[in-house]
């Protein structure tokens, strides 16, 4: 054999042994590589169900930018913000007036007292505006309306005061000594407080909307600044009074339920002061907020049950720090609140200091106690003064303590 084709044979051979090593190399390699994880989202939501108290919240950090927003999409939503939450809520401007005491109407429509041109107009559910009356209200100071009806008693800075019939344009003048009114579910009746001067002239009234018909339904006596009147929606209870024992602490209040024909309710154990109530739709719930030490006496939200037997049962927290008057019923299981984003020590005795905080936006379902944060538009806060569930168009109507206008989100 020739060197020449030694030389090529080895050359070969050292080529096929080094080939032969590094394929070996590179398998022995890959088999010693950690399989690499699958991605995964970084939420650091807090547990399922779980909110913390407003106080212990960052001032100033709002909804939309909360962690919720890192859920995956289609993440199944049991004790999770749902994926229609992810984005936030468009928030649609009504009117720029100045539009004070609005409610909801049966139809859809809200009403409102322009407190700029002293009339009363309603916002139709495609949107348009007409005038509910041509008169002119002057100074109206208080406006409360009724739910199933187009009318209004409206109370005046002189003290005086009527119940206005929409409908029909007719006015009916009430007693300057009475207040606090409320309307019955159907329309057709008012309660109010009969405030004489002497407390033996003190009672809990009813009248027929007509101006007809006053009946006496419970003396008052020393007690009067105690008795809220708030028609439920069952009819079963025309007022409430913080006027039972409390049965512990001093904190601890207890509230009856007074009916139309001296019923003997069952009462229910608050555990605050500052008692006040929302009922549910159907009146099978009552809402409150009250506060206490706990709290550093700072509004916390409640709910209990509220009619015939049930009275006072299934008392649970909310575990939220607002005022039942910032919250809108959508049913009896469903909740929406304005809860402020910072709120200071005594805030339930004196709501005023809170005045100006910005708020957030939840839904709370009643049945679960899943709170799920509602994000706002970024950037843009509001305070909230009243709100409304319109079921019409499925929204939230809502007023702002410091921006004049009425103003919907869409849900």
């Amino acid at each position: 054999m020739s060197p020449t084709l030694k030389r090529i044979l080895l050359f070969v051979l050292l080529f096929a042994l080094a080939a032969l090593l590094s394929l070996a190399l590179y398998f022995a390699f890959r088999q010693a590589l950690p399989s690499a994880p699958t991605p995964s989202p970084t939420a650091t939501t807090a547990p399922s169900g779980q909110l913390p108290p407003a106080g212990e919240r960052v001032p100033g950090a709002g909804v939309a930018t909360t962690t919720v927003q890192a859920l995956p999409i289609g993440q199944p939503s049991s004790g999770v913000t749902p994926p229609s939450y992810y984005q936030p809520q468009v928030v649609s401007q009504l009117n720029s007036t100045l539009s004070l005491f609005p409610s909801t109407a049966g139809n859809g429509a809200t009403r409102y007292y322009d407190a700029n041109n002293g009339k009363f107009y309603q916002i139709l559910s495609n949107g348009s505006t007409q005038a509910l009356s041509g008169q002119i209200f002057y100074n109206a100071q208080n406006v409360t309306w009724a739910k199933s009806a187009n009318e209004a008693v409206i109370e005046y800075s002189d003290g005086s005061k009527i119940l206005y019939n929409f409908d029909t344009q007719k006015q009916v003048t009430l007693p300057n000594f009475w207040q606090n009114f409320s309307f019955s579910p159907n329309g057709n009746q008012i309660a109010a407080k009969s405030i004489g001067l002497s407390t033996d002239n003190r009672w809990l009234v009813t009248e027929n909307s007509d101006g007809n018909g006053t009946q006496l339904i419970q003396p008052l006596g020393d007690n009067a600044d105690k008795v809220i009147v708030d028609w439920s929606p069952s009819r079963q209870t025309v007022a409430l009074s913080q006027t039972g024992a409390a049965q512990t602490g001093v904190d601890n209040s207890q509230v009856l339920f007074i009916g139309l024909n001296n019923e003997n309710f069952k009462a229910t154990n608050v555990p605050g002061l500052d008692f006040q109530p929302q009922w549910s739709p159907t009146g099978q719930q009552l809402l409150y907020s009250v506060d206490n030490a706990a709290s550093d006496f700072k509004p916390t939200l409640w709910i209990v049950d509220s009619y015939g037997d049930s009275i006072g049962n299934n008392r649970r927290s909310l575990d939220l720090n607002t005022w039942a008057d910032k919250c809108a019923f959508q049913n009896d299981s469903t909740l929406y609140c304005a809860v402020p984003r910072s709120l200071p020590e005594g805030a339930g005795i004196e709501p005023a200091v809170a005045a100006g905080e910005p708020d957030d936006l939840y839904k709370i379902d009643l049945k679960t106690g899943l709170k799920t944060p509602i994000p706002l538009p970024s950037g843009q806060d509001f305070t909230f003064d009243t709100i409304s569930y319109n079921a019409a168009n499925n929204s939230l109507n809502f007023t702002d303590k410091n921006i004049a206008g009425l103003f919907q989100v869409n849900l």
